[in-house]
């Protein structure tokens, strides 16, 4: 046996370049990572749990109430296309469009004014920075439906109150938006203007605005659509429109008239959707 080994061949040796496999080393953080998702986890599940307590959430009820529901449905179908109910469903179908429009386009320089204040590049200092986000965040968290309701009471029932509420909700969820694209602007033509001496309103204008102009745009029509939907909505609490003809004709158990104007508004909405896609496509 000695004689065996001592006549075995010794082990090639390791060429120089080759890889050499390294232990991979461990996360320290990764328990820390796995309670922390463990917890997250929990927590919401407890809180679904809440929510289907608090709105009673019993997915069994539809079932329950299927007679109800087909009953609702036999009555809308076929839906009333006759002239008078077509005739006043498109007039309302387009005053609830004009709605959206006015609400959208009237509050651009408001929007407009409030994003050049609200954004850390263009504010001209903390104070107004603060006081411009906090309009920005009072006109956002007020519901449209209940500027709609607001104003109801002060210029009476019809569009304008509705053109009124989606003027001030637009103006701060359209500021937000900006503002916020006005931060990540490039600086470069800024700063080149800057070096020149021109001032913050110059700057604002020359080379602010024109680099975020495609973005501005495009959140804008983003918001026409969401408007026009909005419209419908502010119909129901007497702001005029569609919404209101679909109001009045649930109370009055019309349900083929609602039928109708719901496929009017559907259409709307689908061109109004196709429109804002064609005009994306060419910015």
């Amino acid at each position: 046996m000695t004689d065996t080994l001592a006549a075995a061949p010794p082990a090639a040796p390791r060429p120089p370049d080759a890889p050499r496999t390294l232990p991979v080393p461990r996360d320290p953080r990764a328990p820390y990572r796995a309670g922390s998702w463990a917890a997250i986890i929990g927590v919401l599940v407890v809180l679904h749990l809440l929510a289907f307590q608090a709105t009673d959430f019993r997915p069994e009820k539809l079932v329950t109430g299927a007679t109800g529901m087909m009953n609702f449905l036999s009555e809308a179908i076929p839906p009333d296309l006759s002239p008078e109910v077509l005739r006043s469903g498109l007039t309302g179908a387009l005053t609830t469009l004009w709605v959206g429009l006015l609400g959208t386009t009237i509050s651009v320089p408001f929007a407009l004014l409030l994003a050049v204040f609200a954004a850390r590049t263009t504010a001209p200092n903390r104070f107004v920075y603060q006081a411009a986000r906090g309009i920005l965040s009072f006109f956002r968290a007020v519901p449209d439906i209940v500027f709609a309701l607001i104003f109801v009471t002060a210029v009476g029932l019809g569009p304008f109150a509705g053109v009124l509420a989606l003027i001030c909700h637009n103006t701060g969820v359209m500021g937000k938006l900006w503002a916020e694209a006005m931060e990540d602007v490039d600086p470069g033509p800024e700063q080149a203007l800057r070096t020149t001496g021109a001032s913050r309103w110059q700057v604002v204008a020359n080379a602010t605005i024109p680099g975020v102009l495609p973005q501005l745009t495009g959140l804008l029509l983003y918001r026409f659509d969401v408007n026009v939907r909005s419209s419908l909505v502010l119909g129901l609490v007497g702001a005029g429109g569609i919404g209101l003809l679909i109001n009045k004709s649930i109370k009055t158990f019309q349900f083929d008239e609602m039928l109708t104007y719901l496929i009017i508004i559907l259409i709307v909405i689908v061109l109004v959707d196709l429109a804002s896609s064609w005009i994306r496509k060419r910015l």
